[in-house]
Formats: structure tokens, C-alpha cells, sequence
């Protein structure tokens, strides 16, 4: 399954999965009955968190003048250890869970948090390791040092 390394934006891996905790929910509505002024209470704070994680997360490449492309790692022109990369080396996909995390609390279905689950495997195996790979053929004992220090997801 190596052809899959790498191949697909991870913001389309986020919708994919958005779209499946919806359908979901949809086909099995037996969520938690909550009102929607709830569902939207729970479910705004965390979108809106994940919201400013991926964007500070991509003003921080900006700002080193590195590629944001995750299809091409190999292209990276810095090793971004700054700014929210203090905290977690993958803030971009950090804050998409957390937006799928709202999806999920917004939707009150329970079962929807498995398409969170699915995200973060999925990145962690297709995404974030091949990424890592090639940090690591470009960055070398910097990089292994900054992995040392800040952990994959938080």
C-alpha cells in the first residue's frame, strides 16, 4: 500500500471523513437527542481551536518561506521548529482533527468519532510517516532532535 504515501491531501482526507461521519449519521440517527443550541455550543469552541492550529500552523511555514505542500516533503526548504511547531510537529493535521472532532460533536452521534480515529491512522501511516522520512533525509540530526523534543500530535 505504498502507492498510497503521500498521494492524497490530507484536508480531502479530512472531507472523505467528514462526509462518512455524516452519512453516518444520517443513515443511523439513533445519536444523543441533544438540542441544536447545545450541539453548537460543544461544537463551535472546538472547530474554532482547530481553526486557529491549522492556520498558525501554515502562517509558520510562511513565514519560513517553506512549502505548505504535503504531497511533496522532499521540497521543504526549512525545518520549522518555531511557533505552534513548539507543541506538535503537525499542527495543519492537528487542527483538522479537532474540526472533525467538532463535525463529530456536532452531529451527537457517538460513532462519529470514529472517523476522527480513521483520520489520525490514516495520516499517521499514509501521511505523517513518509513525511518524516523524508524531514529526516533532508534535516537529518536536527531533525531527530526536534522529534525528540515535540511530540507527533500533542
Amino acid at each position: 500500500m505504498n502507492w498510497l504515501h503521500n498521494r492524497i491531501p490530507p484536508p480531502l482526507v479530512a472531507a472523505l471523513c467528514g462526509l462518512l461521519m455524516w452519512l453516518g449519521a444520517w443513515q443511523w440517527p439513533s445519536g444523543l437527542q441533544l438540542p441544536l443550541a447545545w450541539r453548537l455550543a460543544l461544537a463551535l469552541p472546538v472547530l474554532l481551536l482547530g481553526l486557529v492550529v491549522c492556520l498558525a500552523g501554515v502562517l509558520s511555514f510562511r513565514r519560513a518561506r517553506t512549502t505548505v505542500n504535503p504531497l511533496k516533503p522532499e521540497s521543504a526548504s526549512a525545518l520549522v521548529n518555531s511557533g505552534i511547531y513548539r507543541y506538535t510537529r503537525n499542527p495543519m493535521y492537528l487542527g483538522f482533527a479537532m474540526m472533525l472532532l467538532a463535525w463529530a460533536l456536532f452531529l451527537a452521534l457517538p460513532a462519529a468519532g470514529l472517523g476522527v480515529v480513521a483520520f489520525v491512522l490514516y495520516l499517521n501511516r499514509f501521511q505523517i510517516g513518509p513525511e518524516e522520512r523524508a524531514l529526516d533525509r533532508l534535516f537529518g540530526e536536527d531533525f531527530a532532535r526536534y522529534c525528540a523534543q515535540v511530540r507527533r500530535w500533542i
